[in-house]
């Protein structure tokens, strides 16, 4: 998930991540650990046999085409993503949601995993043009975000400089749009080399 903070923290982990020091991204630097605990999990990822089979509902297309782009470039091939087929059953579901309050408060989008198909839902009342994050930089972000949650991964350390941050406007901060060193090195680590 990625949280957009404004005062309060809106969940546990973003309450966790605000109170850590922040010293810069070490952008070089190997894998970092999960916070506020856990680790990466191909166990909890939508990756089924090696791939990711997506559905698509959502109006931010360029954002979904520039996450795969960053997940599958550079040598990160042990992961395929495709838009799923008639005889094929989506692993993934990206679809929006127009929401403020409750569980949405403050949150630019998630990726839930659930039975079937998991799913990742941007929040179009931030990311949309004239949101507080309504730019294509920050939907590029979010997007490149979830779909590491979808391969599998966590939110990162504020130390670690990588896109997993739960924190967009930290990353953007830093100048991180997309996977860094750190995340290479978690793919790598989570799915092999290809």
């Amino acid at each position: 998930m990625f949280l957009f903070l404004t005062g309060l923290a809106a969940s546990t982990a973003a309450t966790v991540l605000l109170s850590l020091p922040h010293p810069g991204p070490a952008l070089g630097r190997g894998p970092e650990a999960c916070v506020p605990s856990g680790h990466d999990s191909r166990g909890r990822s939508s990756v089924d046999r090696g791939v990711i089979a997506w559905e698509d509902d959502t109006v931010f297309d360029d954002a979904r085409s520039y996450a795969v782009g960053q997940w599958t470039g550079g040598g990160l091939k042990k992961v395929a993503f495709r838009p799923d087929t008639a005889s094929e059953f989506a692993d993934l579901e990206w679809n929006d949601t127009r929401s403020s309050g409750g569980d949405w408060k403050n949150v630019l989008a998630r990726w839930t995993g659930r039975p079937g198909t998991d799913s990742i839902t941007m929040n179009r009342h931030y990311l949309d043009d004239g949101g507080a994050r309504g730019t294509a930089a920050h939907r590029r972000r979010v997007a490149t975000h979830e779909l590491g949650h979808a391969l599998g991964f966590c939110h990162k350390s504020t130390k670690a400089g990588s896109i997993m941050w739960a924190d967009n406007a930290e990353a953007a901060r830093f100048g991180i749009d997309g996977i860094t060193a750190g995340d290479r090195a978690a793919y790598h680590r989570l799915w092999g080399r290809a």
